[in-house]
């Protein structure tokens, strides 16, 4: 590519300045340096143009402000500015360790690959909720377990919070598609590998994720992520896995339980006690990895959160087909 530049990081941004301001000074503090940064402001009331202009001197920087697009689309006009061989996308409420880009390279020269993505990771200074809503995320004890780890339960799929690249191969599969759901970097992903493309993880290449919500709106995202499964479990052909059902089969559980309950069943003891457990199990799980029982109590109800969200979202999907 042009002016030798090897990576071209692209971030769209709606309405969150102060998150930008945090990203772009971890992005400043890189002790690599052969990248150009492209903020895509998408339609924001609250423009990012005042962050842009801070770090316009120290970085290869360019602001874009555009018509409100969604984030899909939103990045594909930031690569259709981009110079550099490979794409690296991170969501504006990432912050980046200083060696990222180290670990990237150190991969890049050591495995033949396509594309990437990286996990997220927690930062000692996140809330209580916000490492709850992690620990939720990525707990193999959780639907957030195959996110981030080659023991996954299946074919890795990287996530646009933290996903890289190759230009050319982007360019082949026409970039992000244009849905305005959760759901829109594993289609990516499916469209690379159906592609012909290799993916894969490279463990050391994280981000910390702060995911700024409340719990309504983890609950909201989490509703459209399980619509977004059941729209990419039709869209691909042989993507569907049983997995995938575990957060409705949790939701329709409990409605059982709760049926039961009221006609005073035997078995209604026994959903309960199998949830009981359940929820033992991801407090002193949570409690041990936070060395915080209030983390570990917090976790359970965004655990709870997580699966009934994401389970209504895929059943809603489902009997709309």
């Amino acid at each position: 590519m042009s002016d030798n530049i090897k990576y071209s990081i692209v971030v769209a941004v709606y309405n969150r300045p102060e998150e930008m301001e945090e990203l772009l000074y971890s992005i400043e503090n890189q002790s690599f340096r052969n990248f150009e940064l492209i903020i895509v402001d998408d339609g924001s009331q609250m423009s990012s143009r005042e962050v842009f202009q801070k770090f316009n001197k120290e970085l290869n920087v360019s602001y874009f402000y555009i018509e409100n697009k969604g984030p899909a689309l939103a990045r594909n006009f930031g690569v259709s500015k981009a110079k550099g061989d490979w794409i690296i996308f991170f969501d504006s409420d990432c912050t980046i360790p200083k060696n990222y880009f180290h670990e990237v390279e150190f991969f890049l020269e050591n495995n033949k690959i396509d594309f990437f993505g990286g996990p997220d990771m927690m930062d000692k200074n996140f809330t209580y909720l916000q490492k709850s809503i992690n620990f939720s995320m990525t707990s193999f004890l959780t639907t957030g377990g195959i996110r981030g780890s080659k023991k996954s339960l299946d074919k890795f799929l990287p996530r646009s919070f933290n996903m890289g690249i190759k230009k050319t191969a982007f360019d082949e599969v026409n970039g992000f598609s244009d849905i305005r759901q959760y759901g829109e970097d594993l289609d990516l992903s499916y469209k690379l590998i159906f592609n012909g493309n290799l993916s894969d993880l490279i463990p050391n290449a994280k981000v910390y994720h702060k995911r700024r919500t409340n719990l309504v709106n983890f609950l909201k995202q989490m509703f459209k992520s399980g619509k977004g499964r059941r729209f990419l479990d039709v869209k691909y052909e042989g993507v569907f896995r049983i997995f995938h059902l575990l957060p409705s089969l949790f939701f329709i559980g409990i409605i059982i339980g709760l049926i039961l309950l009221l006609f005073d069943n035997i078995l209604a003891d026994s959903i309960q006690t199998l949830y009981g457990t359940y929820f033992l199990i991801i407090f002193f799980s949570s409690s041990y990895l936070n060395r915080n029982p209030l983390i570990g109590f917090i976790s359970v109800i965004t655990t709870f959160t997580q699966f009934i969200g994401y389970g209504i979202g895929y059943l809603v999907a489902l009997f709309h087909d």
